[in-house]
């Protein structure tokens, strides 16, 4: 063995050594962090979400137009492509669109559209644009992109009314993205803290708890859903509607399953020498809870969080497209998708499918944050 090859292996030696310390005086919460960050596929996912978030929290500013701004004369525009060589083949270090020039078949009455190559419109970032309150208060009337002609632009096209899709979209996360997390905190927090109850003291409590979940989940939820959407007053205003659907989707679908999954589990884990020592020293159904089950739960708590919030916002996709949920003048995705209820659709605009896309997206983001939060929080799981 030369002394190169030894001296490689005492420093290969020593890089492992000082890892193995840095892990083992590392405190919980950093070893938590280093897991996570290992899987790579859910560091892009909460990457990706957490832009997300923050195009729906300043949808006015991302968004180029108005959601609710008609241009008669663009009905089912298609979307307009970035291109960056023009007609003679020249490049732009500038991306430009073409404008839309319409077009009508005499004989069929269908429109169609075509790009004016004889007309590019450079495109630029913060450019003015329809005015809107940034923050609900500042009045302002920059964009995040645009044309800088003021000439209009549509990345997704329009729909059947001529509204940009694109700002749709991003006014309808609003509502779709924040309403998985007031569910999931409305239900399953208030499941965890009843099933922990009956799961740790049982008797009449327990009792009745298992007989109220059992009553719900077996219940159809497609016809609870249609007498409620009967039952919903309809001059109610987008945000009391909204905040009444969120209840119901945490009521039927996260607090009977949250709280029957986490008795279970706390029956099992009250068995254990920690617990029964705790409750012979005196400590409270709270502090057990806290303190001794909660810990030991993480990681389940953690992979149904995940699955819950993207959960209810199917849920709420869902409902709005039957129409039993929110509508109009309300946005969301499941509001957006209500307009590919017709087949025909899939052939004349299929662009406005594209809020799908968005959903499918955005819950295996979820899912795979989901996967590695759980790995992260595996205590048997490798650094």
């Amino acid at each position: 063995m030369t002394q190169a090859t030894t001296l490689a292996q005492d420093a290969e030696q020593g890089t492992s050594t000082a890892a193995k310390l840095e892990i083992d005086v590392a405190s919980p919460s950093q070893i938590f962090r280093w897991k996570f960050m290992r899987h790579r596929l859910a560091v892009v996912s909460l990457i990706f979400l957490a832009a997300m978030y923050v195009m729906a929290t300043f949808a006015e500013f991302v968004a180029p137009y108005n959601p609710y701004a008609i241009e008669s004369s663009l009905v089912l525009a298609p979307p307009q492509p970035v291109h960056f060589i023009d007609s003679s083949g020249a490049f732009q270090a500038r991306p430009f669109v073409y404008a839309l020039k319409k077009s009508i078949d005499v004989n069929t009455g269908r429109i169609t559209y075509y790009e004016d190559v004889t007309k590019p419109l450079p495109l630029g970032l913060f450019v003015q644009g329809d005015p809107y309150e940034f923050l609900g208060f500042i009045p302002w009337d920059v964009h995040l992109f645009g044309t800088q002609s003021g000439e209009v632009y549509s990345p997704l096209g329009k729909d059947q009314l001529g509204r940009d899709l694109f700002s749709r979209i991003v006014f309808g996360g609003r509502i779709s993205l924040t309403l998985g997390f007031i569910g999931v905190f409305v239900g399953f927090f208030s499941g965890l803290i009843l099933g922990g109850i009956a799961g740790l003291r049982g008797g009449w409590f327990d009792f009745i708890l298992i007989r109220i979940t059992e009553v719900l989940t077996s219940i159809p939820t497609l016809p609870i859903w249609l007498a409620l959407a009967v039952a919903l007053p309809q001059d109610w205003t987008v945000l009391q509607t909204y905040l009444a659907v969120t209840i119901i989707l945490a009521l039927f679908g996260v607090v009977s399953g949250a709280s029957r999954t986490v008795r279970g589990k706390f029956m099992s884990l009250k068995e254990e020498g920690y617990v029964q020592a705790a409750v012979l020293d005196g400590a409270g159904t709270g502090r057990i809870i806290r303190r001794y089950l909660f810990p030991n739960f993480f990681s389940y708590q953690i992979a149904d969080l995940t699955l819950a919030i993207p959960g209810m916002i199917l849920a709420e996709t869902a409902l709005s497209f039957l129409g039993l949920g929110l509508q109009p003048p309300a946005i969301s995705w499941g509001v957006l998708l209500q307009d590919c209820r017709a087949v025909r659709v899939l052939d004349t605009a299929p662009w406005l499918f594209i809020p799908a896309v968005f959903v499918v997206v955005v819950i295996l983001a979820f899912n795979f944050i989901g996967d590695g939060l759980r790995d992260a929080a595996d205590p048997y799981s490798r650094v």
